[in-house]
């Protein structure tokens, strides 16, 4: 057996550590926040998950925000909320095609809503899917990972530097190391938003008035650029063949919920810089955008089409700063609901 000599030995060494740990921790903080970084949640898979499951504890019933990270960043809840008397549920993930969710959606017979789809060209027709996690995780939680997610969501609005674009390692990893030739290293995202409990997403004050800090995400978005004309013959068929592949599958399950009497509302948000020749480049609108809209039957809001859905500010191209996004999520919920009259009072001729 250890002696009480021993074990009242270990409690010295365990105050150091602790204090030592407390006082790093508190530095790290400092740090972040005298850069300029505010608390708030994490975009976790399972905070998402959270949110899903509210389609199925009795909200069934509500908008669902489905589509990336334009829909996600452009669309305040607090504004629609206001505007028209119910809080949406926010289900869009950055960097990854709504058509799983819609899929998913189809079959889940406790969704009766309506479904908002953000469609962002170089992702809703490509299928890829940078947060496909988060199905998992809502389809097989663990209690464990449902504990640990309860636990994070009591100190993440509380502490500035927990957030993945902070930990140590990434800190270090994007250092300017010295580049090897022809070794391409992929530049990770920084952070870009900060998050509500239910997942509304407003744009990192930052990326909106730091010059510096947005062309950094410009930069990031246009790494590894191929312009269509350097691509080979058989990247373009298989592009051309997935790009095809995912537009059917946008169509069937579009279709499928309006067969349930679930109203379908694609919305396609502003874009400009970069995105405005690599998107119309590889997804021209006509071959894409607009073969949705004709083979479903659904609302198309598109922002090219609308006045009142052009002239915001993009500070990285792609998402609108937190004041842009009220002044967006307010047109878009009345042009939506002009639109729905409009057709409307044309179906009753």
């Amino acid at each position: 057996m250890p002696s009480s000599t021993s074990s009242s030995s270990l409690r010295p060494a365990a105050l150091i550590g602790l204090i030592a740990a407390i006082i790093l921790m508190s530095g790290w903080e400092a740090w972040w926040r005298s850069d300029g970084s505010v608390p708030g949640y994490r975009n976790s898979e399972g905070l998402w998950a959270i949110q899903r499951r509210r389609i199925n504890d009795g909200e069934g019933d509500k908008t669902v925000i489905s589509g990336s990270s334009r829909i996600f960043f452009d669309m305040q809840l607090d504004v629609w909320q206001r505007e028209s008397g119910q809080r949406p549920i926010q289900l869009a993930l950055e960097g990854t095609s709504p058509a799983t969710l819609m899929e998913d959606l189809v079959d889940d017979l406790d969704f009766t809503g309506t479904l908002i789809v953000g469609i962002s060209p170089g992702l809703a027709f490509s299928g890829y899917e940078y947060r496909g996690e988060a199905f998992k995780r809502f389809e097989a939680e663990t209690p464990t990972q449902w504990l640990g997610q309860q636990i994070s969501m009591l100190v993440e609005p509380w502490l500035a530097f927990y957030q993945s674009d902070y930990s140590l390692f990434t800190v270090i990893k994007r250092q300017p190391w010295p580049e090897r030739d022809g070794v391409f290293v992929e530049r990770d995202v920084r952070r870009l938003a900060i998050y509500s409990r239910d997942r509304n997403a407003r744009m990192y004050e930052k990326v909106a008035t730091d010059e510096a800090y947005s062309q950094i995400a410009k930069e990031i978005w246009a790494q590894g650029f191929v312009p269509i004309d350097e691509r080979s013959e058989e990247e373009l068929t298989g592009g051309l063949e997935n790009r095809n592949k995912q537009i059917e599958r946008l169509v069937a399950a579009a279709n499928a919920l309006q067969e349930r009497g679930i109203e379908v509302i694609f919305v396609r948000s502003p874009s400009e810089g970069h995105y405005a020749i690599s998107e119309p480049m590889y997804n021209p609108r006509a071959d894409t955008w607009d073969v949705v809209i004709e083979r479903t039957g659904a609302l198309g809001i598109h922002w090219q089409d609308h006045e009142e859905l052009q002239g915001y500010r993009l500070p990285e191209w792609s998402h609108m700063s937190g004041s842009e996004a009220d002044r967006y999520t307010k047109a878009l919920y009345h042009l939506v609901e002009s639109e729905k009259t409009l057709r409307d009072q044309v179906g009753n001729r």
